[in-house]
């Protein structure tokens, strides 16, 4: 048994679990962090961060074989598919790093091994030698995170069937691959392999793809995967997959019944993700898990005093920045501070495909739904000077207005680089300005973020440039 006492033990280093244990740290509090894996959690080690160096590295490639869209001739690229890989896990490690930076920075302890909470305000900690300390604290924060999630028909074995983990690692590329599940994972990954030369299909059980997004965003994403040669099947489930030969033999069922065999490499699983709530100890304090998260009020107390949990564990948005604010918020609240709950209907969601989709707020069909008499502005990123000049120009900015009072309710982008712009959007929200207020704000010409004026400007009848 130890005899360590903190005022904050935080289960979990993810970007909840880290970012709540450094605000700690600046509000005084004598913190630990319990981590079996790397610094960092799934998004800085195999999530977030070395995805989106893939990506860059298949867009790197992409611009080599159109270079001369923009007047400069490349002979012989190819593809280093090894060198691809290891430029990822390079990022990865470096940003893993900086958070140990970090943790020295401000003093937080890091607790080697495998946490399981404990009743009386405990953590019991088991390193990779078998060898349990306990230690205690007066508040635990679970951050355990998620993982993939698994289907009856789709048992990942990490070779030919494989997880979001497995397709940033793989020894080789593929020759023909097939994309079950059409999220941000899925069209992601899509996106890489299909740029750098492998073929791809997309399955996805719903009616479209990206099916959280609004209905025109898919549209147009789907044109444009279409027209660079990945195959989509949308309203189809996968029955069975057949990895007894060389390849995969995948057996797909549309919503009329009709089954067809797909042949592939392999087969990445990207339908969703389950929170790691099991093997944690729950059951022994009596925390409560409902449909497999943490139930916890809006300040992330569980129904057991001194215990909180954040990020994929709990009911919100599986996305690492909802985890970063909801763990501010959580120790802000502990350390006696009056924060605000944080406003779900205001989180953005970004998908790093190409062309990028971003949105928040109510889609159009949504706000709809809710009551709301609307006005819709879209301003297509075809009318962008800096669209054109970038060679950029699919794509839209789409704002939903409420008619009455000019709130924006939504916003939905796909183009280039409307991950960087959604967050003037957020901000818009959070202030509450109108569609009017949005309109009269200048934005510097040229960028690609004049479409958001603009399509401010659509609704109201006001554009200029269409």
């Amino acid at each position: 048994m130890s005899s360590t006492k903190y005022d904050l033990i935080v289960v979990g280093s993810g970007p909840g679990g880290y970012v709540a244990a450094i605000r700690a740290s600046q509000l005084g509090m004598k913190t630990a962090v319990v981590e079996a894996a790397e610094l960092g959690g799934i998004c800085l080690n195999w999530g977030c961060i070395p995805t989106k160096a893939l990506i860059k590295s298949a867009q790197v490639f992409e611009y080599i074989n159109h270079s001369e869209d923009y007047g400069i001739k490349v002979k012989g690229a190819e593809v280093d598919f090894g060198g691809m890989i290891k430029r990822s896990r390079d990022v990865a490690a470096g940003m893993s790093k900086g958070i140990q930076f970090l943790f020295k920075k401000n003093k937080i302890d890091q607790l080697l091994g495998w946490g399981k909470v404990q009743p009386g305000k405990k953590v019991e900690v088991e390193d990779k030698d078998g060898k349990k300390t306990v230690y205690s604290a007066d508040h635990i924060i679970i951050a355990t995170g998620g993982r993939a999630r698994e289907l009856p028909a789709l048992k990942i074995d990490n070779e030919k069937i494989i997880g979001y983990r497995k397709a940033m690692v793989l020894d080789k590329k593929p020759e023909k691959m097939v994309v079950v599940g059409s999220g941000a994972i899925g069209v992601e990954f899509a996106y890489v392999y299909s740029s750098i030369g492998t073929e791809v299909t997309i399955v996805e059980f719903m009616d479209r793809i990206v099916p959280n997004e609004d209905e025109e965003v898919s549209k147009a994403l789907e044109r444009t995967y279409k027209k660079s040669g990945i195959k989509i099947m949308t309203s189809t489930e996968v029955t069975a997959v057949d990895t007894k030969g060389k390849g995969c033999k995948v057996t797909v069922k549309d919503k009329k019944g009709n089954e067809s065999v797909i042949e592939c490499d392999v087969v990445l699983s990207a339908v969703g993700v389950v929170s790691n709530v099991e093997n944690i100890g729950l059951e022994d304090v009596g925390i409560l898990v409902e449909r497999g998260k943490i139930k916890t009020d809006e300040f992330y107390k569980t129904n057991m005093p001194g215990y909180y949990a954040i990020g994929d564990v709990t009911t919100g948005p599986a996305l690492a920045h909802v985890a970063s604010a909801e763990g501010i918020i959580c120790v802000e609240k502990i350390a006696g501070h009056h924060p605000e709950a944080l406003d779900y209907n205001n989180i953005p969601g970004c998908t790093y495909c190409s062309p990028e989709i971003a949105s928040v707020g109510y889609t159009e069909a949504k706000a709809k739904e809710a009551g709301y008499e609307v006005k819709v502005g879209k301003f297509p990123f075809s009318a962008s000077g800096k669209a054109s000049a970038a060679g950029a120009k699919d794509g839209f900015v789409k704002l939903v207005f409420d008619a009455k009072y000019g709130e924006l309710l939504g916003a939905h982008m796909i183009g280039a680089n409307v991950t960087e712009m959604i967050a003037e959007i957020v901000a818009i929200r959070k202030l509450e300005t109108t569609g009017h207020e949005l309109i009269k704000t200048v934005h510097p010409h040229p960028t690609m973020s004049e479409a958001v004026m603009e399509a401010a400007a659509a609704a109201y009848g006001e554009v200029i440039h269409i």
